[in-house]
């Protein structure tokens, strides 16, 4: 059995997918829709990792959920049947209620294929109302960021 989708990397979180036959057109191209699902699956594992368990069960066990206030998209290439890409998550922003992940999409050359912003709220799990992001899960973010970012700047100093 062939996985099509798998973490490369934790820091950063690095998941790598193939494309299915069922996610495109007639015409042999990945939909628009399905995208989305790309990136939300993305942001599900990257809660996992933050917490070392399931997507799920870290939220659950934090008392809190994540629907999306917001979703943006820059397509630059098209994807195909059994293309492979790997998406990058970052930490771009954190506030309140809400939080900023970017997820950059490349193909195994590292061409961008494109560019997701996903805008989460944090909600009362049972109630659906937003709510502070609860304070492990800020920590949790905020050490993702600090850690991304160093790795950038080391990446960039060893490259000079």
């Amino acid at each position: 059995m062939t996985a099509t989708e798998y973490i490369v990397s934790d820091r950063p979180l690095v998941i790598r997918r193939r494309v299915k036959w069922g996610d495109c057109d007639p015409a042999g191209v990945v939909y628009t829709p399905t995208f989305s699902e790309y990136v939300i699956s993305a942001a599900e594992l990257f809660y996992g990792s933050l917490f070392n368990t399931t997507p799920q069960r870290a939220k659950h066990e934090q008392g809190f959920g994540t629907p999306s206030r917001a979703l943006s998209f820059d397509f630059r290439l098209s994807l195909r049947p059994d293309d492979f890409f790997d998406m990058t998550v970052a930490v771009a922003e954190i506030h309140s209620r809400t939080y900023v992940l970017d997820i950059t999409a490349r193909t195994p050359q590292g061409d961008v294929i494109f560019v997701a912003t996903l805008t989460p709220v944090c909600v009362a799990r049972d109630e659906r109302r937003s709510i502070e992001i609860p304070a492990a899960f800020r920590a949790a973010l905020e050490k993702y960021q600090n850690e991304s970012q160093t790795d950038s700047l080391l990446g960039l100093e060893a490259s000079a």
